[in-house]
């Protein structure tokens, strides 16, 4: 495990990342209707992808990293700095919207490079909050977060 954390780069996304993040972004979305259905509509990107991600990467408000492994592109994170209600006196929280890496490269330590990067530059920036997106029964991905010092702030409920 700590030779492969060695060989995993995080770096910030570029334009001719592009097809890396629609491919992964496929990924992610066929294993998060797996599990709810209404992820595609309700909090994946926006169609078209390559669309939104190229907005992403013009937002200032938005970080997008990519994980690569001896050259290969095998995770990305998507997160935004928000707004929190005005008593928070221009306070943002960094929120992680997405986050993905290839299952043939999990258990490595990719996803926490990407998380770990993110929590430290906004932290530089400084983000001192930060929202992780979960669905629920990704136990997984909960234990993930949770191994980084998150805990659950906030459950939304949905009806079909």
């Amino acid at each position: 495990k700590a030779l492969a954390m060695m060989n995993i780069e995080v770096r910030t996304a570029t334009k001719a990342d592009r097809g890396d993040l629609v491919r992964l972004y496929r990924l992610l979305e066929t294993e998060m209707v797996a599990l709810r259905p209404v992820w595609a509509l309700a909090d994946g990107l926006a169609e078209p992808i390559d669309v939104a991600f190229a907005e992403a990467l013009e937002d200032p408000g938005t970080t997008l990293l990519v994980a690569e492994m001896e050259g290969t592109t095998v995770g990305f994170l998507l997160a935004r700095r928000a707004p929190l209600l005005p008593q928070a006196e221009g306070e943002h929280i960094g929120a992680i919207d997405l986050i993905f890496v290839e299952p043939e490269a999990r258990g490595v330590g990719v996803g926490e490079r990407l998380r770990d990067t993110i929590i430290d530059r906004l932290s530089s920036e400084g983000i001192r909050r930060f929202d992780a997106r979960v669905l629920p029964g990704h136990r997984q991905a909960k234990n993930f977060f949770e191994a980084g010092g998150f805990k659950a702030r906030s459950i939304i409920l949905h009806r079909d």
